[in-house]
């Protein structure tokens, strides 16, 4: 069998398609417009938006009045970019905290997250529990995995209606709910089927 033949390629050679056409920069925050897929920094588009309805490299306008709803937070670019890029993630988290550090502002848990579970190994030592019993163990443990899940709060977030236009079911009381993006039509059939106490969430 031949041997596969690899071949790298220069970060020089991708800069184009993984920077900010506004600050000629890494993406940080990347987020795209819907309407002609063209993406930049987020701080770096809403700022842009303010006096602005185009896209800043087609020139295509997003929307007359409200250009802010019709661009969306891109995290397979963002991924990519920071895989990319040796270092860059670490130290946008780094730059992050300490601007609310800097603010006497609380850090988000997405921005303090990666910290959080060498914090509280430090602060558990500090208090002497340097061997817990097991029950302890797993307290601590079930409260860790508490608070590392954050039920996709800090995933980019939708409003959905959910308007029910059949005669068989009963309408929900709140019609209104906020969601992960990551939702999918499935996970609301369940919802929908949880709140309306049905056997199945294929009768939605």
């Amino acid at each position: 069998i031949p041997m596969m033949m690899t071949r790298k390629i220069k970060l020089w050679d991708i800069n184009v398609h993984i920077t900010c056409h506004l600050c000629n920069g890494y993406l940080i925050d990347a987020t795209t417009v819907t309407e002609c897929l063209h993406t930049f920094c987020r701080s770096c588009l809403v700022k842009y938006l303010e006096e602005n309805n185009t896209c800043p490299t087609c020139r295509i306008v997003i929307h007359q009045s409200h250009p802010l709803q019709y661009i969306g937070h891109d995290r397979t670019m963002q991924d990519i970019v920071y895989k990319l890029v040796p270092g860059l993630q670490e130290a946008e988290m780094k730059k992050q905290r300490e601007f609310y550090h800097k603010l006497g502002m609380e850090i988000p848990g997405d921005v303090k997250g990666e910290t959080w579970s060498a914090k509280q190994h430090l602060d558990s030592h500090r208090n002497g529990e340097t061997k817990p019993d097991e029950n302890s163990n797993k307290e601590t443990s079930e409260e860790k995995q508490e608070e590392d899940n954050d039920y996709h709060r800090s995933d980019e977030q939708v409003s959905i209606c959910l308007e029910c236009n059949s005669s068989k079911l009963r309408g929900l009381k709140r019609k209104w709910i906020r969601c992960s993006a990551q939702a999918t039509v499935l996970h609301l059939k369940k919802f929908i089927a949880k709140k309306l106490n049905l056997s199945s969430f294929n009768e939605v």
